[in-house]
């Protein structure tokens, strides 16, 4: 059998939202793409995520990349042909306690340069606007522009745009070799496919770390596994996006009345599998009746879970590698990846055709994982 060889301006090792939305970029930039997935494209952490559109929470450094993301969300239809269920329905951060609270005003000082128009709720206004709630919640935080999607069809999406616009997209393509010749690398997928470019992009996800090792810039990338769950349709009560400050349960209700939930850590079954653990589920059910006292006698009808990779400090890695001309990285998102997702593909894009981000990018570099080089 000979092998289909195919060259390109760029190679990408991924079709999670990242990846997908990287080659879109680079299509749109006039780019020849190849783009291997070994799934099918969103079908991984991109599309069993919970579903979050939120800028309020993440650490500021992230922000320009959230409000650079928030800009292309708005355009989605016209971007991808799907408005994927997005719908700035607010999101609403839970405050337990006094401490929260205090937290989250921090929060919105911190980030009012950025504008995100966070309105802090307490008291009769917060009964007033969330009769919904259960007593254990004292207060919160409301970012009315943020916002939900369905992962499930936006993620595979960007992928679909990015195979409209011209990028090759091959699907069920694990990698199984990454050469480097000084110039150009070359992937190999079994004895079918071989991908030769000058630019690679790593967005392997929580598999990424083996690409970066290869190539002397070994992260510490850990595999993290979520609970989720979705309930019986139930009447719709509630438009926000739940958070809770400090970490915890989350939860949206869709329109047909499910409630969307997350919480809590699944377990692997093996390198590629993961499921909801009955006890992060029992514990996920006690918070949400806690917080939403209406699912009390709610029914769960399924639980999942999925993949995701964190580093020690949960922000991504996102630049070009300091040892490999050509090699940028962009991974490591720590499930929080799905809203920032399209603006890393733009990042990622720039970052191949000028070596250069118009958005700052600094705080994600991969130089803070390598050695500090000795002095003599």
């Amino acid at each position: 059998m000979t092998a289909q060889r195919i060259q390109a301006d760029v190679a990408i090792m991924g079709g999670g939202i990242v990846g997908a939305s990287a080659a879109l970029a680079l299509r749109r930039m006039g780019l020849q793409v190849a783009l291997l997935e070994r799934d099918l494209c969103g079908s991984r952490s991109s599309g069993v995520n919970y579903g979050g559109v939120r800028r309020q929470g993440r650490p500021v450094s992230q922000l320009p990349l959230a409000q650079r993301a928030h800009r292309i969300w708005a355009n989605l239809p016209n971007l991808i042909g799907t408005d994927g269920e997005y719908q700035r329905s607010g999101h609403f951060k839970i405050a337990r306690s006094e401490v929260d609270l205090a937290a989250l005003e921090n929060y919105r000082a911190l980030s009012r340069d950025f504008d995100l128009g966070i309105e802090l709720l307490t008291g009769p206004r917060l009964r007033a606007h969330c009769p919904w709630l259960g007593g254990k919640a004292v207060g919160g935080s409301l970012c009315a522009e943020d916002g939900q999607a369905n992962p499930r069809l936006v993620s595979p999406a960007f992928a679909q745009a990015a195979r409209r616009a011209g990028a090759q997209i091959f699907e069920r393509s694990s990698v199984d070799e990454v050469l480097h010749d000084g110039q150009h690398f070359m992937l190999r997928s079994g004895q079918a496919l071989e991908v030769t470019a000058p630019v690679l992009l790593n967005c392997a996800g929580a598999w990424a770390g083996k690409l970066a090792a290869q190539f002397g810039e070994p992260v510490p990338l850990q595999s993290g596994h979520p609970a989720m769950a979705v309930t019986e349709p139930l009447p719709f009560f509630m438009d926000w996006s739940l958070g809770v400050e400090g970490g915890g349960i989350y939860c949206r209700q869709v329109a047909r009345g499910n409630l969307v939930l997350g919480g809590g850590a699944g377990v692997a079954l093996d390198a590629d599998r993961a499921r909801s653990e009955r006890a992060a589920i029992a514990a996920l059910s006690v918070q949400a009746v806690e917080l939403l006292p209406a699912l009390r006698h709610a029914h769960f009808i399924r639980t999942w879970s999925g993949t995701e990779g964190y580093l020690p400090d949960r922000q991504p890695v996102l630049g070009l590698s300091r040892t490999t001309p050509g090699l940028v990285h962009g991974f490591g998102f720590a499930g929080a990846g799905f809203q920032i997702g399209p603006a890393v593909g733009e990042v990622l894009a720039e970052l191949a055709r000028d070596g250069r981000s118009s958005t700052p990018i600094d705080a994600f570099s991969i130089d803070r994982f390598l050695p500090a080089p000795t002095t003599h």
